[in-house]
């Protein structure tokens, strides 16, 4: 009698099993059966990284000018917001490595604010600089002005109630909503961002990534509704050409490895892609790494050289 019951028992509990893995294969397949698709304003193929940090000054207007020039879909760009209470375009918040002032924005006026230097290391690049004219610190609004029909990513750098209210007011004087995404790796900067203005479309922070991870291997994730729209992540395997391979340790490689593994699922893209999420990788600057991303069904990539990206999409798609 006892061996009955733990047969039946075991009997319905992989019945059950069975079941749940094979809706979940479904559903992670054709995810429209359970979740309507997301509307997508526009698509970002080709994202330009600070404008194109390779091919003029991070974050200056010469960049972005450039970048939409050649055609890019996307600038992205980094706030901060100076004692004046004005929202500026820079990566960096101390502006030692930038300007070689050691100096924070948030402790000047805008018309304070220095000058970059005229040449920059290329952050993804290694062993690479970039040089410029146009070193002048831009307003964000100047950049909405000059580039009213273009989308762009903003990076809200520091968890900064006044920033985000002050970004959020500009980007509905712009009338920018459909063509504007921000957020940051934080997820309180986020959730702020979200709770100040939900029209604007927002990334996932590092802690909501590593939460998709684990229901995408758990199963779970064709089951779970999705607040983000845009799943915007690095390749970790980059990080093995910008160091030297002798300053590694053999446990740095293999963590390396590991995440990349786990980050870069061709199955995780593609249905993401199809719940109308664009997944954006960063920041590829090679050829090779532009071929993996988009064979991984990347809707986007992020370089920090805009042409060259350009020329690989016209023979890609070619």
């Amino acid at each position: 009698m006892v061996t009955e019951m733990s047969s039946t028992a075991a009997f319905y509990l992989l019945s059950t099993l069975g079941g749940y893995l094979v809706t979940s294969f479904l559903l992670l397949k054709y995810p429209t059966l359970l979740h309507q698709r997301k509307k997508q304003r526009f698509l970002g193929k080709h994202i330009s990284h600070r404008g194109g940090a390779g091919e003029n000054l991070e974050n200056t207007m010469a960049a972005f000018q450039h970048a939409v020039k050649i055609g890019t879909d996307m600038l992205e760009l980094d706030c901060h917001i100076t004692k004046d209470e004005q929202v500026v375009v820079s990566h960096d918040e101390n502006l030692k490595r930038a300007t070689g002032i050691n100096v924070n924005i948030s402790d000047l006026k805008y018309c304070e604010l220095p000058p970059y230097l005229g040449k920059l290391d290329v952050s993804f690049q290694r062993a690479c600089q970039c040089e410029g004219k146009d070193n002048r610190i831009p307003l964000l609004k100047e950049v909405f002005e000059a580039f009213p029909n273009t989308p762009i990513n903003i990076d809200i750098k520091v968890n900064n109630n006044v920033l985000i209210k002050k970004v959020s007011e500009l980007v509905k004087e712009y009338n920018r909503e459909h063509i504007t995404v921000w957020g940051n790796a934080s997820y309180e900067i986020v959730e702020k961002c979200y709770k100040e203005n939900s029209d604007i479309p927002i990334l996932f922070s590092l802690q909501r990534v590593l939460l998709i991870l684990g229901l995408f291997f758990t199963g779970l994730l064709p089951f779970v509704p999705i607040r983000e729209q845009f799943f915007e992540i690095p390749m970790p395997s980059i990080i093995l050409k910008l160091k030297e391979p002798h300053t590694m340790s053999r446990s740095q490689k293999f963590l390396i490895w590991l995440s990349d593994v786990l980050l870069m699922r061709k199955a995780l893209f593609d249905h993401l892609t199809a719940r109308g999420i664009q997944v954006y990788i960063w920041v590829l600057n090679e050829e090779q790494e532009y071929k993996r991303a988009f064979d991984l069904g990347a809707t986007g990539v992020m370089t920090d050289y805009p042409t060259k990206l350009r020329d690989f999409l016209h023979n890609f798609s070619a």
